[in-house]
């Protein structure tokens, strides 16, 4: 089932998620609707308290157009290991319309499970590196403007504020 994306500034991005201590039925239902709201985004991930659930769960697939879907479930991620910089461009589907350049780690290793339950290791680096973080932060109430200068992040505000009124 497709879900709806919040938005910012919706209160409820804002909130850290609780880890997923049982993987049942409900759990995998939530990482389907999740994918599946993803892909019709369309976006490369999606983290769970972007449609209102506060767990910690979240769903990533960099794969392009031409490519066959490879969807990284991940549940309780952790970065164990970040090395290096990036600079890159990022947007986010609870912030559309507005992207920015995000300095980040351009090297990450992350465990967590998988929907069986397994633990999982990924050695990422690029577009997947810098996915995993973004998807992270939301588990803990962080939007990639967050990251941004004071000066960008006020001029962003500023934008999504106007952007609001006009949109009444």
């Amino acid at each position: 089932m497709i879900r709806t994306i919040l938005t910012y500034p919706n209160p409820e991005l804002k909130k850290k998620s609780v880890p997923i201590t049982v993987i049942n039925d409900s759990v995998r239902e939530l990482i389907r609707d999740m994918a599946e709201t993803m892909y019709d985004a369309p976006g490369v991930g999606l983290a769970a308290p972007q449609i209102g659930v506060h767990q910690r769960v979240i769903v990533i697939d960099i794969s392009g157009k031409d490519e066959p879907p490879d969807l990284i479930v991940a549940i309780n991620p952790v970065i164990v290991h970040a090395e290096g910089e990036a600079y890159e461009e990022e947007g986010c589907l609870s912030v559309p319309k507005y992207a920015a350049n995000v300095r980040r780690h351009a090297r990450v290793i992350v465990k967590a499970l998988d929907p069986d339950g397994a633990e999982k290791t990924w050695k990422a680096d690029d577009l997947l590196a810098i996915a995993f973080q973004h998807e992270i932060d939301h588990l803990d109430g962080i939007l990639f403007v967050d990251h941004l200068s004071v000066l960008k992040r006020e001029l962003f505000q500023r934008k999504a504020r106007k952007a609001a009124e006009e949109g009444r």
